[in-house]
């Protein structure tokens, strides 16, 4: 099997959706015993650490939009879910069906609010974490 560099390796992700991509890295994470949680800063002070955590919560610039339920008009929550997205029709609907679960990711506040008031518009019940 010939060795992929790290630039093939990432043209093979670009193609895939979100939902292919998870499944990867729980498939990874699996075959690795390993986790791909992202590390969150230490603060190693012991007097400053109360003050930094707090801190950090107030200076949040990077939020999700979790969608907790899909409401009346399941099909318009999907067109939505599509428009805020890169997802096809199939990991729209699977990502409906299995709320709650995250549509966005680490986005501007902004961008947050606006994909809430859109699920919103469209009869979702919506969280911005």
């Amino acid at each position: 099997m010939a060795k992929l560099s790290q630039d093939d390796l990432l043209a093979q992700f670009e193609d895939m959706t979100l939902i292919e991509l998870s499944e990867f890295v729980k498939a990874f994470e699996e075959k690795f015993d390993v986790t791909a949680a992202a590390a969150a800063p230490v603060v190693v002070a012991g007097g400053a650490a109360g003050g930094a955590a707090a801190e950090a919560a107030e200076e949040q610039d990077e939020f999700d939009v979790v969608l907790t339920g899909a409401g009346d008009k399941k099909i318009q929550v999907i067109k939505v879910v599509r428009e805020l997205t890169s997802l096809g029709l199939k990991e729209a609907k699977d990502l409906v069906d299995g709320a709650p679960k995250p549509v966005l990711e680490k986005v501007a506040k902004d961008a947050a609010e606006k994909a809430k008031e859109s699920l919103e518009g469209a009869g979702a019940s919506v969280e911005v974490k």
